[in-house]
């Protein structure tokens, strides 16, 4: 009898697994509709504190307006504690509260470009044009997270 149910048990146990092999989105897990923009970038030995004093004068100021002015939920720059190993060492991130935040909008472009100005603009331009001197852009992404249920 004790054979019996040792087979039993495996077999139950074994259409659990089978049934189990895949999961089913909504079913299963849900996407978020919060989106990450994800950029990863390659900076020189060295040149961490130069290529961050280059986005302080451009793509930090903007995504400071962009979140002040509710077009972006975050953003953050995120560094590698191991910062000459992999194909990137340093992170940019932007979260956006849903993929509608990513179309074209030419009001909320007009209304950072009031803020952002042409003296901005200008900087902006000058500072990105030297990065290639510093960096090297390896990806960009755009990822939801994974709800379980």
């Amino acid at each position: 009898m004790k054979i019996v149910n040792i087979i039993l048990l495996m077999l139950l146990v074994s259409l659990n697994v089978v049934a189990q092999d895949r999961l089913e989105m909504f079913k299963d897990y849900d996407l978020s509709k919060e989106v990450l923009s994800v950029t990863t970038v390659k900076v020189d030995p060295n040149m961490e504190d130069v290529y961050l004093a280059g986005l302080t004068k451009s793509w930090i100021k903007a995504v400071k307006i962009q979140k002040d002015l509710g077009h972006i939920k975050d953003w953050n720059i995120w560094a590698s504690e191991l910062p000459q190993s992999g194909d990137f060492n340093l992170v940019l991130t932007v979260t956006f509260e849903s993929s509608k935040d990513l179309d074209p909008n030419k009001a909320k472009y007009d209304k950072f470009m009031k803020i952002w100005g042409e003296e901005n603009q200008k900087i902006s331009q000058e500072t990105s044009a030297k990065y290639p001197e510093v960096r090297e852009l390896t990806g960009e992404y755009r990822l939801r997270k994974i709800i379980f249920k």
